[in-house]
């Protein structure tokens, strides 16, 4: 009996510690826009040689769960979007690792394994990751209370091309393209642009942009996915990271946004380290500066937290 106790104290102990890095189903029901997943279309899931775990062909959407110790929240909340040129997912190099940090400042991470563009399985696949990226916030503040958020302090993370879903939320959170019955706001309270593809037309990643809108996007596309364009005086307080040197996505993309920012009087925060190039992560070994410590004091400025 005393072997059962222990074994069943062991299970719930194991149960409530995996509960911080629960993955959730993002939709309750159908997901908008999607066809049926071919049977032969599988989620793939790669380790490479140095340790990125890069995720392809995601059909389902998730949200990984990473909360802080309740000594240590402060309610604030991040969805963070890894990159891979709307190709893969860096799950853990630009998701799972950065929640990690997160957490130690006693913010709530949620990491999300958002669609990837494909004819094969959605309508129209460039409006894909957006809807993923809005149900998200959706979710999060519509159950805030279950996971001890503020509700006004929720915003999005994300790594170059999901920098570019991020930025893409960021201004077009009014372009809602999710069932919001409850008419929540999708706006983003804050925005961390690492690395990001931010535009279509000024020194833009090629192959994000053929991933997501395809080869022969139309001027409308280019348009809506160049976010710098999109700025308004609603945009929310945003904090870029970028290397002079990236050759992958010119720093121009992050320069161009900031500008933009700028012009329309709103608080944004740009980190230009001359070296770097791209997908360096949470560690740019160029430098020994940390942009995650610039990112901290950037928070608690904005009085995230």
């Amino acid at each position: 009996m005393r072997y059962l106790t222990v074994l069943l104290m062991t299970g719930f102990f194991a149960t409530n510690g995996a509960m911080a890095q629960e993955s959730i189903l993002i939709y309750p029901g159908a997901i908008p826009g999607a066809k049926p997943t071919p049977a032969d279309f599988k989620e793939l899931s790669v380790t490479g040689n140095d340790g990125i775990i890069r995720v392809s062909k995601v059909s389902v959407p998730t949200l990984k769960v990473f909360l802080p110790s309740k000594e240590k929240a402060t309610g604030a909340a991040v969805i963070i979007c890894p990159g891979g040129g709307y190709g893969i997912l860096a799950i853990n190099h630009e998701g799972d690792n950065v929640a990690k940090r997160f957490n130690e400042i006693g913010v709530a991470a949620f990491v999300l394994k958002y669609r990837l563009p494909d004819d094969a399985i959605m309508v129209d696949k460039s409006f894909g990751p957006l809807q993923d990226a809005e149900q998200a916030i959706y979710l999060l503040r519509k159950d805030a209370a279950k996971y001890h958020l503020d509700p006004a302090k929720i915003g999005i993370m994300g790594f170059s091309a999901g920098g570019h879903l991020a930025a893409t939320l960021t201004v077009h959170y009014k372009d809602v393209k999710i069932e919001n019955k409850e008419g929540l706001s999708l706006r983003p309270d804050f925005s961390m642009l690492i690395y990001p593809v931010v535009s279509f037309l000024e020194s833009p990643h090629t192959g994000s942009a053929k991933n997501l809108a395809g080869p022969n996007a139309t001027d409308a596309q280019k348009d809506y996915f160049s976010n710098e364009r999109h700025v308004d005086a609603e945009t929310p307080v945003t904090f870029l990271v970028h290397a002079n040197d990236d050759k992958s996505v010119p720093v121009e993309n992050s320069l161009s946004f900031n500008r933009a920012m700028v012009k329309a009087g709103n608080k944004a925060e740009l980190h230009v380290y001359q070296g770097g190039g791209h997908g360096f992560g949470l560690n740019n070994k160029t430098s020994q500066d940390q942009w995650f410590d610039r990112l901290v004091n950037w928070m608690k400025s904005n009085k995230i937290i």
